[in-house]
């Protein structure tokens, strides 16, 4: 059975994108991945409703699920669901979305 996340609010379940499993140094030097910087792209998995407005009603998100983004480096909180890990991030937090053209 797949688990469905619902963010609330203006929040938005991503998914970190690795690009490399084993990055060496120019030396040579294997880097572990405790030493690595996180990933600064992600994309988007799913998305809360959106902020609401002093009027009761929702202002929708900019974001649909699939948009690959730039996130803050150290937004949002770290979650792992069925062994997988994501980030649980506010709009605010997202810095751009990735189009290719």
């Amino acid at each position: 059975m797949k688990l469905k996340i619902r963010p609330l609010a203006d929040r938005i379940l991503a998914k970190r994108l690795d690009e490399e499993k084993e990055q060496r140094s120019s030396g040579g030097i294997i880097i572990p991945d405790t030493a690595k910087e996180k990933p600064m792209e992600g994309k988007v998995e799913a998305i809360g409703p959106g902020r609401r407005n002093d009027d009761g009603s929702y202002q929708k998100l900019d974001l649909k699920i699939g948009d690959r983004i730039l996130m803050s480096k150290y937004a949002g909180t770290e979650v792992k669901i069925e062994g997988d890990e994501y980030l649980i991030l506010r709009e605010d937090d997202v810095l751009g979305v990735i189009e290719k053209k």
